[in-house]
């Protein structure tokens, strides 16, 4: 069967935006949050900007469920030591990643570069309507200005070794930031088995800007109670939008 896997490509700007600065608003932007007035329920009424959270017909994250076999491309994941650089932006804890990095997908023509990646939790997606503790998402552009973001589940389990490095420099508030010369191994944070899941979906976050392949792996990675615990306690609620209604999507696997 031959793969329907589309890259779409969504305008530089909205990538550049969300690449750099994740998903910290810009100075003209106004404030959300995971709840209360400018939780997700109103997200797509505190700015124009933010229409497509309320009016998006390929909203992420979903309920992956009822998919369909595809021959999908095999993952070639090509990711380098980087050194610790993370952001406390709010919303999430994000490392920001040196150039170098990359997901290749053998059946296409170039590479896509990792830029980021950042945590949930609970997860955003749900699979057969399960929850995880967390999820975390590794954020990847092409020069053509395509977004590709791959979704991993955490489950409760042993202390994960690249967790344990970037929470002994966890930035503590908001707008607060860490630089430490010691490395991390992306790989370490992806499991073993790269089966996955595909769809075409949008940024979870305001501006919820669609066009943005969504690739969330089957198997989960471990992570300890105190790590997942770790995390919720910085981040002080919940850091996950609720699934969005499918709207006659197809999920590939």
């Amino acid at each position: 069967m031959k793969s329907a896997n589309k890259f779409i490509t969504i305008p530089q700007a909205i990538l550049l935006a969300f690449a750099v600065t994740s998903l910290a608003a810009s100075e003209k932007a106004p404030n959300w949050a995971y709840e209360g007035a400018t939780g997700p329920q109103n997200w797509g009424e505190l700015s124009a900007d933010f229409n497509l959270c309320r009016q998006g017909r390929n909203q992420s994250p979903i309920n992956i469920q009822k998919t369909i076999d595809a021959e999908l491309p095999e993952l070639v994941f090509e990711y380098y030591s980087s050194p610790l650089r993370q952001i406390n932006n709010g919303h999430t804890i994000q490392q920001n990643i040196e150039p170098g990095s990359t997901l290749k997908i053998p059946s296409r023509d170039g590479s896509y570069e990792l830029k980021q990646f950042h945590f949930h939790s609970p997860s955003e997606h749900t699979i057969n309507g399960k929850f995880y503790p967390m999820e975390v998402h590794f954020v990847h552009a092409n020069a053509e200005g395509a977004l590709a973001v791959v979704g991993v589940m955490f489950e409760e389990g042993n202390e994960n070794s690249e967790l344990s490095k970037l929470w002994s420099f966890m930035p503590k508030n908001a707008g607060d930031t860490s630089e430490q010369a010691i490395g991390i191994e992306e790989t370490n944070l992806l499991p073993p088995t790269r089966e996955y899941y595909y769809y075409s979906g949008s940024l979870t976050t305001p501006p919820c800007s669609e066009g943005v392949s969504w690739v969330v792996l089957k198997t989960p990675v471990q992570a300890s109670a105190a790590q997942i615990s770790q995390f919720k306690e910085r981040m002080g609620q919940a850091t996950n939008r609720p699934v969005q209604a499918h709207n006659a999507r197809i999920i590939l696997n």
